[in-house]
């Protein structure tokens, strides 16, 4: 089979390139622009292209896969589509492989990454096993994908942008969060949660959804439909808010209250980890531990935890999977850990994952002046959530702003990094290019540097530790 990948070097995209080229099919793909993924990409023998040149395109393939981000006026696009050549979505291509196994999907407005790839770490360490499709690069497999040919699981990845989820039909399913986001696609708050009510039910009958608790509630704090009590399950026995659209069985998990089936109590931070005690609805497991990371890992690890019990490990397994989980590139990321000075970067870009990522700073540590670099993520989410984009960013010490990210948006009048930097509270706040974050930074002798943002931020990161390195010396 010729496989043609338009946008390849996506992070979901990429991993079905190299799942399909590590078959034995012949890959190739464009993308805009080169990054350190593209370039990994070439160097294990996948072809791509930078220019929308339609005379680059190969002449018979089988399949094109392509992004929603891709414009519809793409010279490439339209070459294909004039040729008649067959034509799906990432997310159909991925709901394609997972069919006749038993799929895991995580999905949620925030930390659905960061939880699949843990689930697919504590997995890979057990009998059972499984295969993933990963929406960052897991630093245990150094890779966003990890196939298992002989594991009836496969771990996904489950995107809520252009209601992608909703190809996949899981036998297992997360949903971490409902937070509002993507409103240039729903709409509304209400017309996302509707969204998440039908992936929740396209889980499988004989299956399992494992629910953030309180998290179908819309904007306003009203419950998302009408509440009943009436799951035959015997680990329903906790829940106060049974939700009368899910058809399937659920349960519930959290890290704030003990009305959950599965619950986190007793978080306690001793020489940089995190240890917590596990409530199930089959006991308590005492003394977790989750090595070098965020306290929002801990919700991460509550939900990741009851999935691989639900799928057979013992405590053992799963004490040794959570030890021994690395993380992902981009998230709650170490760049530089020394007494005098710490650097994180994270992919946070929603107000909701940033609030999370700053107060897991503030947590590790008390005390410390943080100076926060920023890149806003589309100018509709810019507009949309710029009052809680400024509302989390205010809480730094020091704020540093980089234009607006546009990915596949054209701007909209008014929509700035100004916009959004003048509503910040506090006199301390920057906007540069790149560059000038290069300069600026150091000079601000911060104790705590985070960079935030979905973007091309990611190629800041190297040239930024490299001149805070230099400046340690």
């Amino acid at each position: 089979m010729r496989y043609y990948f338009l946008g390849i070097g996506g992070i979901g995209m990429s991993a079905l390139a190299r799942y399909f080229h590590r078959r034995g099919d012949d890959v190739s793909g464009y993308d805009r622009t080169a990054s350190e993924l593209t370039r990994q990409l070439e160097a294990e023998g996948i072809a791509v292209h930078y220019d929308d040149n339609p005379d680059q395109l190969p002449g018979d393939i089988d399949l094109v896969i392509y992004t929603p981000a891709v414009p519809a006026d793409l010279r490439e696009r339209q070459a294909l589509e004039a040729r008649g050549v067959k034509m799906v979505k990432r997310a159909q291509a991925l709901g394609e492989l997972t069919k006749g196994k038993k799929c895991i999907a995580v999905a949620g407005s925030h930390g659905k990454t960061s939880t699949s790839t843990m689930i697919a770490h504590l997995l890979s360490g057990a009998p059972c096993g499984c295969s993933a499709f990963l929406g960052g690069i897991s630093k245990n497999f150094d890779s966003n994908i990890h196939i298992d040919d002989s594991s009836e699981y496969v771990v996904v990845e489950a995107d809520e942008y252009d209601r992608s989820f909703l190809q996949l039909h899981p036998h297992l399913a997360v949903i971490t969060a409902t937070d509002p986001d993507h409103l240039d696609i729903y709409g509304t708050h209400e017309q996302m949660l509707a969204a998440y009510v039908q992936f929740a039910n396209q889980v499988s009958t004989d299956g399992r959804l494992f629910l953030k608790d309180g998290i179908f509630r819309t904007s306003d704090g009203e419950l998302f439909g009408e509440s009943h009590h009436g799951h035959d399950s015997h680990e329903d026995e906790h829940h106060h808010n049974d939700f009368e659209f899910i058809s399937r069985p659920y349960s519930t998990y959290t890290t704030h209250g003990i009305e959950a089936d599965y619950y986190a109590i007793n978080v306690r931070t001793y020489n940089g980890n995190i240890f917590f005690d596990l409530r199930t609805p089959d006991g308590v497991l005492f003394d977790l531990e989750i090595d070098g990371t965020a306290l929002f890992n801990v919700e991460n690890a509550v939900a990741a935890s009851a999935v691989a019990l639900h799928c057979g490990l013992d405590q053992f397994q799963l004490r040794h999977g959570l030890k021994t989980y690395a993380g992902v590139r981009r998230r709650f990321d170490y760049r530089i850990r020394e007494k005098e000075l710490v650097y994180i970067d994270d992919y946070a870009h929603h107000p909701q994952e940033i609030a999370s990522t700053l107060d897991s700073i503030r947590y590790l540590y008390p005390d410390k002046r943080v100076v926060g670099i920023f890149q806003p993520h589309l100018y509709t989410r810019t507009r949309d959530l710029a009052d809680d984009f400024a509302r989390v960013l205010s809480t730094l010490d020091e704020v540093v702003m980089m234009p607006i990210y546009p990915a596949r948006e054209m701007p909209i009048p008014g929509v700035t990094s100004s916009m959004l930097l003048r509503k910040i509270d506090g006199m301390s706040k920057y906007l540069c290019t790149p560059d000038q974050v290069l300069e600026l930074v150091p000079a601000l002798c911060p104790d705590i540097v985070v960079t935030l943002g979905a973007g091309d931020i990611d190629r800041l990161v190297p040239r930024l530790e490299k001149v805070l390195r230099e400046q340690m010396l």
